[in-house]
């Protein structure tokens, strides 16, 4: 038996181990740690790696972006007023896309803080609450865009659905049109797959990406909904739940994750891309891996 530990680190003094007992893992380092590595947060979210490693995360209540440093091994504040920063990529040129659930927008920030907003309609109806994203190869942004809560009584839109923006940035589609209340998405390492997560629906769909963006045959993936999602060297997928849970390409299920709060997004980061970050409430944990995330642009 391989075991995970959980070790969390306060003012400087070690708090006792808490060892989760796992099978022997073909993901997860050998006596691999999970680490808390930041706190005092209220909601974390998003999870996007640079390529140097580091990894933007964002706090939605406090309406701020943080920005932990792979070097340094430091977190620091990188974005304020973030417009209910969500879900985060990097694009080609170095620039955090990000997901703005307040904002109701879709926007690019530089490494100085400048802004731009990419989009933030539909055929003239305001976005519902756009949460995660990911560029695919040509830069084309696919999003999600559900609601969450009790205010409903602004939204302009029928549905909640996930949507595609052209890489020139001048076309917008509409990619799905039957999902409850899609979130996480990712797409396969050949940019012929799509997953996406349907929290509300309980369930997580793959589709083929086709020309334009369009998606078609769609199939279930796993029989659970997921928060945020990434994936691996390997095609496995990792949905976040009440613990990371991780199915490999053929969509069987390959391994849980604990984690000492509910998570709610992964991505992977570090100097060689072989560490997990997993935001989870008022927190964010690190996990070394056998494994590494998609390479950065």
């Amino acid at each position: 038996m391989n075991s995970i530990l959980y070790h969390r680190f306060l003012a400087g003094v070690s708090a006792p181990l808490l060892t989760i007992s796992l099978c022997a893992s073909e993901i997860v380092a050998p006596e691999a740690e999970v680490t808390e590595i930041a706190s005092g947060y209220s909601f974390t979210e998003g999870g996007a790696r640079d390529s140097e490693g580091n990894v933007y995360f964002s706090d939605i209540p406090n309406n701020r972006v943080h920005l932990w440093d792979a070097q340094s091994n430091t977190v620091s504040l990188f974005l304020e007023d973030s417009q209910g920063a969500n879900g985060c990529w990097i694009d080609e040129e170095g620039n955090l896309i990000v997901a703005q659930g307040r904002g109701r927008q879709i926007s690019k920030i530089n490494a100085d803080g400048k802004r731009e907003v990419l989009v933030d309609n539909y055929m003239g109806k305001k976005f519902n609450s756009p949460n995660d994203l990911w560029i695919d190869e040509n830069g084309g942004i696919y999003f999600s865009d559900p609601r969450y809560g009790q205010n409903r009584e602004d939204m302009e839109l029928d549905g909640e659905q996930v949507y595609y923006l052209s890489p020139d940035g001048n076309t917008l589609t509409q990619v799905t049109d039957d999902l409850v209340r899609p979130n996480g998405l990712i797409g396969s390492l050949d940019g012929k797959i799509l997953y996406i997560a349907d929290h509300g629906g309980g369930k997580t769909f793959a589709y083929d990406v086709g020309e334009n963006g369009s998606l078609t045959n769609k199939r279930l993936f796993a029989p659970e909904g997921s928060d945020g999602v990434t994936i691996d060297e390997k095609g496995n997928i990792y949905l976040t739940t009440d613990a990371v849970k991780v199915y490999r390409p053929d969509g069987s299920f390959l391994q849980e994750i604990k984690v000492p709060k509910r998570p709610s997004n992964v991505c992977f980061g570090g100097k060689n891309g072989k560490t997990l970050f997993i935001t989870a409430r008022q927190s964010v944990y690190s996990l070394a891996m056998q494994v590494h995330g998609p390479t950065p642009n």
